[in-house]
């Protein structure tokens, strides 16, 4: 790939042979004439029917296409490994205000949250310019896509530059992907879990800012999947410790029993994005530059 996140090679040439494609069929049933049975339902080609391919039956054929167009893309772009940044939706970048507040209390608390974003936006540069060393193949940051630190995520890439990964889902609110996005990796998914195989599919870190329900939703997830060892260990960084340790007791579930003693140790809590990048560095043995003087 090159230095300015353009794709590095095409996909896979299709192998020629003496049938028509499926993409020239497509076009001359567009071109039929109408009667009764080419407008009929039944006629239309199977995989270009988007009312059949709604159906209810057809929901395995769903799971794998959600499955497959996203890995496909990105293994033809050539990334290996991403950084993946959970987050609020609702914190406001700083001297915005607080659009999701629903009274002072809550404005009070989200916009001064909006120092998570500068941290976020900083953090996601910081990985970026590295990912740049590597052809943009590894440690590429991915986000789900949307407002709040997710787009400081995916902003902190494009200050540099940066290919940077959006996930984003249909809801009833946040459907549009932010505008930092890199637009040819930019993916909507109808399924929860097929997004979530592909937030941790390829990642080399976690980084989990305050959040509600869905970054609760996705922490525990990889935390539970790495616990179980069901999947391989890598750092999960937690920014903020004292907005962590206010909404979960860590150490009262190892207390308790429901968790052992040295799970807690699977968590890294930081509060900058200098802390964060050299959880990351010593992990996997990355030599940081010294700041100039």
């Amino acid at each position: 790939m090159a230095k300015n996140g353009k794709a590095r090679r095409q996909p896979v040439e299709t192998i020629r042979g003496p049938l028509k494609d499926s993409h020239s069929d497509r076009q001359s049933a567009a071109c039929v004439p109408l009667t009764p049975q080419t407008q009929s339902p039944s006629y239309r080609l199977a995989y270009a029917d988007d009312d059949f391919m709604c159906r209810e039956e057809l929901r395995p054929v769903r799971l794998q296409l959600e499955l497959l167009k996203t890995e496909m893309v990105l293994a033809e772009r050539g990334i290996k490994s991403t950084v993946v940044m959970f987050g609020g939706a609702r914190i406001p970048a700083p001297g915005q205000a607080a659009w999701a507040a629903r009274n002072d209390v809550q404005k009070r608390n989200l916009e001064a949250a909006s120092v998570f974003y500068d941290e976020a936006r900083a953090f996601a540069r910081k990985c970026s310019e590295f990912s740049a060393t590597l052809d943009y193949q590894e440690y590429v940051v991915t986000t789900g896509g949307g407002p709040g630190v997710m787009e400081a995520g995916n902003r902190g890439a494009a200050d540099v530059g940066a290919p940077t990964i959006g996930l984003n889902i249909v809801l009833p609110h946040e459907q549009a992907p932010n505008a930092f996005v890199t637009p040819e990796l930019s993916f909507n998914f109808h399924y929860f879990a097929i997004r979530k195989m592909h937030f941790l599919m390829r990642a080399k870190a976690i980084v989990i800012f305050p959040g509600g329900f869905g970054t609760l939703d996705e922490m525990f997830e990889a935390i539970t999947l790495i616990q179980t060892k069901r999947m391989a260990p890598i750092p999960l960084i937690l920014f903020g410790k004292q907005f962590w340790h206010r909404i979960i007791d860590f150490d009262s579930l190892a207390e308790f029993g429901t968790i052992a003693p040295e799970d807690v140790d699977l968590l890294n809590f930081v509060e900058t994005a200098d802390e964060a990048w050299e959880v990351i560095a010593r992990t996997y043995g990355i030599n940081t530059p010294e700041p100039a003087l």
